[in-house]
């Protein structure tokens, strides 16, 4: 019933329908699949949701073992550009930045060299790769314009300053405001913490 009561909300569906904003609002988030999700993200923060997951793409997604280089210069990074851009400027300039925490991650990293998987895909791509990746912090509290840790120079392993998964946790929880000690009780009354890690302070 709870959920019925959210999405049946006259706020929560007009931030739904985003293929009927304004053209303004369209041409600055893009009018396509990722514009409408982060546009639908902007108007959810606005509704008074807390915590939103935005998947990014606009074909499909990014995991692209092939065809890398036509996807993503024509179909992926043009629209994560713009709609990026677009909300990160509209969170600022209505004063809501400082208080909302935008993170632009993958579960992984990629292959640092492009290779062509046998029998499978027409061109080449890159694969699965755990050991080191790229993630975006904005807002939140967080100091813009910063780099921090760096790979080696064929972006395969860690170089300087690593962060594990549990820091990159820790940053969000702490964001959103939940403190270190916060645990949750099992049934026999045993804690265990909501997270492990460390805030990655340099961000701060």
């Amino acid at each position: 019933q709870s959920v019925v009561s959210l999405l049946t909300d006259e706020k929560v569906k007009r931030a739904f329908d985003v293929v009927n904003a304004d053209k303004t609002t369209l041409d600055r988030y893009g009018n396509n699949l990722f514009g409408w999700t982060l546009l639908m993200a902007r108007r959810l923060i606005d509704s008074g949701v807390t915590l939103i997951q935005a998947n990014l793409g606009n074909y499909n997604t990014w995991d692209l073992h092939g065809g890398i280089f036509k996807i993503s210069r024509e179909w992926l990074y043009p629209p994560a550009d713009q709609a990026i851009a677009a909300l990160l400027e509209d969170l600022h300039q209505a004063g809501q930045l400082d208080r909302t925490l935008v993170v632009i991650a993958g579960e992984f990293g990629r292959t640092p060299r492009i290779l062509k998987v046998p029998n499978a895909y027409l061109t080449p791509g890159r694969d699965h790769w755990g050991a080191v990746q790229t993630a975006l912090f904005a807002g939140g509290g967080v100091q813009g314009g910063r780099v921090i840790g760096s790979s080696d120079r064929i972006a395969a392993y860690p170089a300087d300053d690593p962060q594990r998964p549990e820091d990159f946790a820790a940053t969000i929880y702490h964001a959103l405001g939940i403190p270190a000690r916060a645990h949750w009780s099992d049934p026999l009354s045993r804690p265990h913490p909501v997270y492990f890690g460390q805030p990655i302070a340099s961000l701060f």
